[in-house]
């Protein structure tokens, strides 16, 4: 069994065995968990969305809202990074966020945005945002499960503190 630290790695372009960098490894996990979160992959399972959703973001140090699309089994059609922002907030379109859901066919989604500070706690602005993408979004009949904050120390569901 590989340690962390004497993970080895095929170097293509040089044909050597080498120590995978610290960026190699973590990409590598990324990978492994992404193939539980794909295309058709049933949401069913909180832990394995939160172990990817904390990989992809958890670290960033800017803001990024990103919407995951649902088909009505909940199963998962697309996780799209929608808006980029800055240390401390992201500009976040309701119409846009809708016209997106409409072009992939959404019966539900779940909202996803990362906290840079590493504070996963909720804003009001965080809150005044969910209920009116959760109002837009319904008016086409499309259900909003969960918005989800993700920070490098843990993961807020607003579905869990009952937000939603």
């Amino acid at each position: 069994m590989s340690t962390l630290n004497s993970l080895l790695i095929r170097d293509q372009q040089l044909g050597v065995v080498r120590n995978a960098t610290a960026d190699e490894i973590i990409e590598a996990a990324r990978s492994c968990v992404a193939h539980k979160v794909r295309r058709g992959a049933s949401l069913a399972s909180p832990i394995a969305a939160r172990d990817y959703l904390v990989l992809r973001f958890a670290e960033l140090q800017h803001e990024v809202f990103c919407v995951i699309y649902l088909d009505s089994r909940h199963r998962v059609i697309e996780c799209q990074d929608l808006f980029r922002g800055t240390i401390d907030g992201a500009s976040v379109h309701p119409r846009e966020v809708v016209k997106e859901a409409l072009r992939r066919n959404a019966a539900a989604c779940v909202l996803v945005h990362n906290h840079p500070s590493g504070v996963a706690e909720p804003s009001p602005a965080d809150e005044l945002i969910t209920r009116r993408l959760q109002d837009a979004l319904q008016l086409v009949d499309i259900r909003v499960l969960d918005h989800l904050i993700v920070a490098a120390g843990g993961i807020t569901s607003f579905a869990e503190r009952g937000l939603l």
